[in-house]
């Protein structure tokens, strides 16, 4: 050891928390450690539960304590990302900040104050505009992919204009989002990535057994498991970018005035369950693809929600009929290639165990997959479709932009979206049978 980092180390030693900075030195695996090198931003990408989270809060823990930050901003996607993950999380700041250097929090006032001075403001994307006054030395990101406003990005940079080396950690799973994309290639980035299973040890086996199990071996599971930064597939329909264009944050709202308040609603004209019902049954069929879809009073198609699952019959024909209830939804699309008399009756009979009442439209796939969705995708083309900004359709647009007619795989979620979408914004009802 030189005596360089031997005066380092006791020059630690000697500061409150400083204990416990060095053991995390000692245990934090390659890929959370802090980079060497002239960087400006350290961009971690990494799966779900890969350990990102922490390798973030514990470098800000160590900037804070040797004092070469006074002023962070904390920023996530939503206020209450940025409080339930980095502040009040299993590895957020409260947690993992040692006992003789725990900050103050202060949850009305946006903000961390540190035993030595120091402040960390907390901040969401989805008021870009809170961060366009402040200035900071240092601040950490989380989940960069989800943002929904870019504005808050560039807010954030603008005002990383405080000491002599401002730094910016981002700890994000990597969608490929044209942000996330260009971060990648800037020279002044530097990358840590790390996989789900790098950290497995940590984690519950439940989560092991199950998330693991469904997800490896996907595309999907790639990105979430593994941390790749995925490119557009060769031959298919949609590009991520082109999704993630299409996302809001709601749907059309109507509002009036009741008791000196303004009221709100989501103003949609019809809502849809399209339904791909599996041919067969146990751990190894195909999923029953089920996907909540909208038409909007502005016209425009919404993706609402996908409650794809791989249950019994009266599995997913409840589930079907919980969709129904949870949307208001007017009808049920179901497409009747596999069965279609079985499909239509396993959903009225999970009705009547529901004590519901819904309508049924069976629609024969006549044609090929693929030909049955590009209409649909000339209307994401058009910018006519939106999806939710929502975690539950993520599996449902890995299915849109790896799909090509030698994929190999049966896209049921993306079956029963086209089969919603057809009967919302393609005049679908006219060429439907009403059956129930």
């Amino acid at each position: 050891m030189s005596t360089a980092t031997l005066e380092r180390i006791q020059a630690i030693e000697r500061l409150p928390g400083g204990a416990h900075v060095l053991d995390w030195i000692a245990t934090a695996r390659k890929s959370q450690s802090w980079p060497n090198g002239d960087w400006f931003v350290w961009l971690l990408l990494g799966g779900r539960g890969s350990g990102k989270t922490r390798a973030a809060v514990e470098a800000l823990i160590q900037r804070v304590l040797q004092g070469y930050t006074r002023r962070s901003a904390l920023v996530a996607r939503t206020a209450a990302d940025a409080r339930d993950v980095l502040v009040e999380g299993e590895s957020g700041i409260m947690a993992k900040a040692p006992a003789d250097f725990r900050p103050l929090y202060e949850p009305s006032k946006r903000r961390l104050l540190w035993p030595n001075g120091a402040l960390s403001t907390l901040y969401s994307a989805d008021e870009p505009d809170l961060l366009r006054g402040p200035q900071h030395d240092f601040a950490l990101v989380d989940e960069l992919a989800t943002w929904a406003h870019v504005d808050a990005w560039m807010n954030l940079l603008l005002g990383l204009r405080l000491g002599a080396d401002p730094r910016l950690i981002v700890a994000t799973t990597p969608r490929p989002t044209p942000l996330i994309r260009s971060l990648a290639k800037d020279a002044r980035t530097v990358i840590s990535a790390m996989t789900t299973y790098d950290n497995l040890a940590n984690l519950s086996p439940t989560f092991a057994a199950q998330v693991l199990e469904q997800y490896e071996g996907t595309r999907l599971g790639r990105q979430e498991l593994h941390g790749e930064i995925l490119e557009d597939v060769e031959g298919a329909l949609w590009s991520a970018a082109q999704l993630d264009e299409c996302r809001v944050a709601k749907p059309p709202q109507r509002r009036w005035m009741e008791a000196n308040q303004w009221h709100y609603a989501d103003d949609l004209l019809r809502v849809v369950v399209g339904v791909d019902p599996a041919s067969t049954s146990g751990e190894d069929a195909d999923s029953t693809g089920i996907v909540v879809c909208a038409r909007g009073s502005d016209g425009r198609g919404y993706v609402l929600a996908d409650r794809t699952c791989r249950l019994s019959p009266d599995g997913w024909g409840r589930r079907v009929i919980a969709a129904c209830q949870d949307f208001a939804a007017d009808c049920v699309v179901v497409e009747s290639n596999q069965g279609g008399e079985m499909a239509e009756m396993v959903i009225a009979t999970a009705a009547r165990a529901m004590g519901e009442t819904v309508r049924v439209r069976r629609v024969h796939a006549a044609q090929a997959k693929r030909l049955r969705a590009e209409p649909v995708a000339a209307l994401y083309e058009q910018g006519k479709v939106s999806h939710m900004f929502t975690a539950d359709l993520r599996a449902l647009e890995d299915e849109m932009v790896s799909f090509t007619p030698d994929s190999g795989f049966s896209p049921d979620r993306l079956d029963a979206m086209v089969h919603a979408m057809t009967e919302l914004m393609l005049g679908g009802q006219r060429r439907l049978r009403f059956v129930a």
